[in-house]
């Protein structure tokens, strides 16, 4: 906070006298806020003033009798008119200085005195880029992409590979421990045996999937371990920096986190300098670093595939294929609390408030035919109806289940929170190709069936055929 402090006085008015009469209207305010002394001209070279100024710090200003006669003050005086030429000069000194009166005047056998606050200065932001500049950053984003097809066979030059490592090492991260390495691999021979561990995770999970789905699986490209002059191992070494890493001791997870934004950097520089990426995950982590011989406290978090490419496709492959779709983003942000759902500017709203149309608008694209059985429990563990290759279990009980992507933990704690839960898993699903949910409630409470009547919500916004539901919210029960 800044203050300040308006003195009228007379010729010869000591130092002790304004320093009492200046401690006395400020009781309740340091001395130390005050940055500004101001007076009528004339009586800037008293003695006592100037004392008084410099054992404050702050600086003295002064203004002409018509300029402080112009301001509206609470307490005008006839007398001070008449000595003075203006009826206030403590209060209308503060008022002029743009302060607002705190403190009316204040006064003593010689002086007097009122004290303001200052507003609060804003400190000028740190400018963004210029528009242009800007605008390359934005398209940098958009136009990032996990590419698996056009590589070319074209080696990538030294300088070029180096410029791009080094902006994933520029990446921030938890205590500076900067817990990533990069292998860089060009050996075909390693290449292989990479390629063979995501061929068989390939299939592993094709066999997993639903025939309708398996055949949408059947066209998309998972990799291009071998078409790329150069693959990148991106490891993460979780004890760097010893003991004390700064900001890690709370959420071990920080670490992993810091390798992640390291391989985001990579992949946007990637793409300004014209590379592509493509980021596998169809193997199990430790088979890959037993074929790299990584030692053994390192472990995997991204395997990459980099090269030069023929173009860069205008929207990503999943979509252009129909696999899948981006939510909107209206979806995932929330005002001041989850579930208070609205962009920046707009008024929130609960998800089942939203209107439908405009809920399902961006997700409706999606060419899915995928059927989903759903399965509503409460305390049950789901596991016979996980032997379903569309098989999926949402648990409402208050208990946390052991991690399985085929169940969905949505404890609810109302009727009304699970009708939103349920909301929700309809529209998670819908972007991921589901276009049929066949709900069933293994166990009927308040609970279960409320998330079941969210769930034909959703669908309903979403465009997604809920069955077993003979009407709004009502849904089949079965007591297996």
């Amino acid at each position: 906070m800044s203050l300040v402090v308006g003195i009228g006085l007379r010729t010869g008015t000591s130092y002790r006298e304004l320093r009492d009469l200046l401690d006395a209207a400020l009781a309740g305010l340091e001395p130390r806020d005050v940055t500004q002394v101001v007076t009528v001209d004339g009586r800037e070279a008293e003695p006592g003033l100037q004392r008084l100024v410099a054992s404050l710090g702050a600086s003295l200003f002064t203004a002409t009798a018509l300029e402080l006669s112009q301001q509206p003050v609470p307490t005008p005086s006839d007398h001070v008119d008449r000595l003075a030429g203006t009826t206030s000069v403590a209060e209308a000194a503060v008022i002029l200085s743009g302060a607002e009166l705190l403190v009316p005047k204040q006064r003593s056998a010689r002086a007097t005195v009122a004290v303001g606050r200052l507003p609060e200065q804003q400190v000028p932001a740190a400018p963004g880029y210029a528009v242009g500049d800007r605008d390359v950053v934005h398209r940098v984003l958009a136009e990032r992409r996990d590419v698996r097809r056009g590589f070319l066979d074209r080696p990538i030059a030294d300088d070029l590979l180096t410029r791009v490592l080094e902006s994933a090492h520029r990446a921030p991260s938890v205590g500076l421990s900067q817990p990533w390495d990069f292998v860089l691999i060009r050996d075909i021979a390693t290449r292989r045996k990479v390629h063979d561990l995501a061929t068989a995770q390939r299939d592993a999970f094709a066999a997993s999937l639903p025939a309708g789905r398996r055949s949408a699986f059947d066209g998309l490209k998972i990799e291009a371990i071998l078409d790329t002059p150069l693959n990148i191992a991106v490891t993460c070494d979780a004890g760097r920096g010893g003991r004390h890493v700064l900001g890690r001791h709370a959420d071990p997870r920080t670490t992993w986190f810091s390798v992640a934004i390291a391989i985001q950097n990579l992949w946007l520089t990637a793409r300004a300098e014209g590379l592509g990426v493509g980021w596998v995950s169809f193997f199990e982590p430790g088979e890959v670093a037993a074929v790299l011989d990584l030692p053994g406290h390192v472990e995997l978090v991204g395997y990459l595939c980099v090269g030069h490419v023929e173009e860069f496709a205008g929207t990503p492959e999943l979509v252009r294929s129909g696999w899948a779709a981006r939510r909107p983003l209206s979806w995932a942000v929330h005002q001041e609390a989850w579930g208070s759902r609205g962009l920046p500017g707009e008024q929130p709203s609960a998800v089942i408030a939203e209107d439908a149309a405009r809920a399902g608008s961006a997700v409706r694209a999606v060419a899915g035919e995928q059927s989903v059985y759903l399965a509503v429990v409460d305390g049950a563990d789901g596991a016979e109806y996980l032997r379903r290759a569309d098989g999926l279990v949402v648990r409402v009980g208050a208990e946390k289940p052991a991690a399985d992507f085929g169940v969905l933990w949505r404890p609810a704690r109302t009727a009304d929170e699970a009708v939103e839960l349920g909301v929700e898993v309809a529209r998670d699903l819908a972007p991921q190709g589901v276009s049929e949910i066949v709900v069933e409630v293994i166990e009927p409470t308040e609970i279960t069936e409320g998330l079941a009547r969210g769930v034909f919500l959703g669908g309903l916004a979403c465009g997604v055929s809920v069955k077993g539901s003979d009407g709004l919210g009502e849904v089949s029960h079965s007591s297996a």
